[in-house]
C-alpha cells in the first residue's frame, strides 16, 4: 500500500522532456499544454512509483523521444487515493471515467475535461495530488502514478535526487 493515512513517502520518477531537465520541480510543461488531470494554466508533476512506468507515461504518443528520468524524495499529503471507488463514486467519478482517453480531445476542444475538473475539485479540497493507477500503454494495474498540483509548503517535500549535480551539467 504506498499510502499511509493519506500520505506518501517514498521515492518517485519521473521522466522529462531535456527542455525542462534543469526545472524538474516547475510543472511548466503540464502548466503550459494541461494534461489529463490539469488544465491549461495548472502547473502539475506527473510522477509515477515506478521508473519504468514514468518512461511509459513520458512517450504515450509515438516513438520513444530524448527523455532525462529523474527520481525524487517524496513526503507528500494528503494524496487522494483514487483505487477506493467509494471515494471516486461520492465525488461523481468513476475508474471508466478517470481512464477515458477522450480528455485530451476534450482539452484541444477548449473543454475541461471530466478529469481535469475532477483535479481542480480534489485541490481546492486541499488534496495536494492524486495516485492514479497509468493508463499508458503497456501498464498494469499494479502500475501506479501520484499527479502532484502541490509538492512544497505545509505537509509536502519533494527532493529531487541529484547528489552529483549532474542536471546543472545539461
Amino acid at each position: 500500500m504506498p499510502l499511509s493515512g493519506g500520505r506518501y513517502l517514498g521515492p518517485l520518477y519521473r521522466a522529462l522532456n531535456p527542455v525542462y531537465a534543469r526545472e524538474p520541480l516547475s510543472g511548466r510543461g503540464a502548466e503550459l499544454y494541461g494534461g489529463r488531470f490539469n488544465p491549461k494554466g495548472t502547473p502539475a508533476l506527473y510522477t509515477a512509483l515506478d521508473p519504468a512506468a514514468a518512461l511509459r507515461e513520458a512517450n504515450q504518443a509515438g516513438s520513444l523521444q530524448p527523455t532525462i528520468l529523474v527520481s525524487y524524495k517524496a513526503a507528500l499529503g494528503p494524496i487522494f487515493d483514487s483505487r477506493d471507488a467509494a471515494q471516486l463514486d461520492q465525488r461523481g467519478m468513476s475508474k471508466t471515467a478517470l481512464a477515458d482517453p477522450a480528455w485530451r480531445r476534450k482539452m484541444l476542444a477548449g473543454e475541461h475535461a471530466p478529469t481535469q475538473a475532477f483535479a481542480t475539485d480534489l485541490s481546492a479540497e486541499g488534496f495536494v495530488g492524486l495516485l492514479v493507477q497509468s493508463y499508458a500503454k503497456g501498464a498494469s494495474e499494479d502500475d501506479l502514478n501520484i499527479t502532484l498540483w502541490r509538492w512544497s509548503g505545509a505537509g509536502c517535500s519533494l527532493d529531487v535526487i541529484d547528489d552529483e549535480n549532474r542536471l546543472s551539467r545539461l
